[in-house]
């Protein structure tokens, strides 16, 4: 039945929302319906909607499962981007993970499976 879902994060500020997402992380901008923005890279989509309050972002995430962690982690490293305490590592429930900071102060995990039935 239930087939994907999409994050809906909070942008203190549209236009550096959308130069964060396609210059740091690569994903490509489609519209900004009246502060509502969407993004997308591969089959990943991410919407924002727009606050003035920044505890919001800073209370809220996501996790997106990847393929290629390490290739992905090394590209956002060059562009400086990874959360302080989030280095990529192994972790104890069969993730490889990392985890990145926005503009905003949402925090966002990137994770790709490791686990026997992965392989």
């Amino acid at each position: 039945m239930l087939k994907t879902a999409i994050p809906i994060l909070a942008s203190l500020n549209t236009e550096e929302t959308v130069k964060f997402y396609t210059e740091k992380l690569g994903f490509t901008f489609h519209t900004d319906w009246d502060g509502y923005l969407i993004f997308s890279r591969d089959a990943i989509q991410i919407h924002f909607w727009t606050t003035d309050d920044p505890a919001i972002p800073k209370a809220t995430g996501c996790y997106v499962n990847v393929t290629a962690v390490d290739e992905l982690f090394a590209e956002y490293k060059a562009k400086g981007v990874i959360h302080p305490e989030g280095e990529l590592k192994d972790m104890e429930w069969e993730m490889r993970q990392f985890s990145i900071l926005d503009n905003n102060g949402n925090i966002i995990h990137f994770g790709q499976d490791i686990s026997e039935e992965a392989e």
